[in-house]
């Protein structure tokens, strides 16, 4: 249990490592329920979207790195960050309600900024 792939077609696989030691009971969630489509909408430079995990909050944040991956409890959201959101105060990304970030993307998370929504999957790496 090291890493998550994110895929689509238009940008192949993107790698993610999980932080175990970060949010250990969301990464044990998100692994079992491996794999599952994504279907995201965008809010500022955030993708998310419902998955087929519930789990609640585990050391939940709003402030946020750029290519951090989050679990949002308030929906069942996945959440992909890579810029400011509306409720950013400065160029790092903000959630609007508190998220459990289980993962990390390896590499430059800009990526997910062409996208107007997403849709794709996540399975083990």
């Amino acid at each position: 249990m090291d890493y998550i792939i994110i895929e689509n077609e238009k940008i192949g696989q993107i790698k993610a490592k999980l932080l175990t030691n970060k949010n250990p009971e969301t990464c044990k969630a998100i692994w079992d329920n491996l794999p599952f489509d994504l279907n995201l909408a965008r809010w500022g430079e955030e993708l998310y979207g419902e998955i087929p995990v519930a789990i609640g909050k585990e050391n939940a944040q709003v402030d946020c790195e750029v290519g951090d991956i989050g679990y949002w409890p308030d929906g069942n959201g996945f959440c992909i960050f890579f810029g400011p959101t509306p409720v950013s105060k400065d160029e790092k990304p903000k959630a609007a309600s508190p998220v459990n970030i289980f993962a990390k993307i390896e590499g430059d998370a800009k990526i997910f900024n062409q996208f107007s929504s997403f849709k794709g999957n996540v399975k083990k790496g």
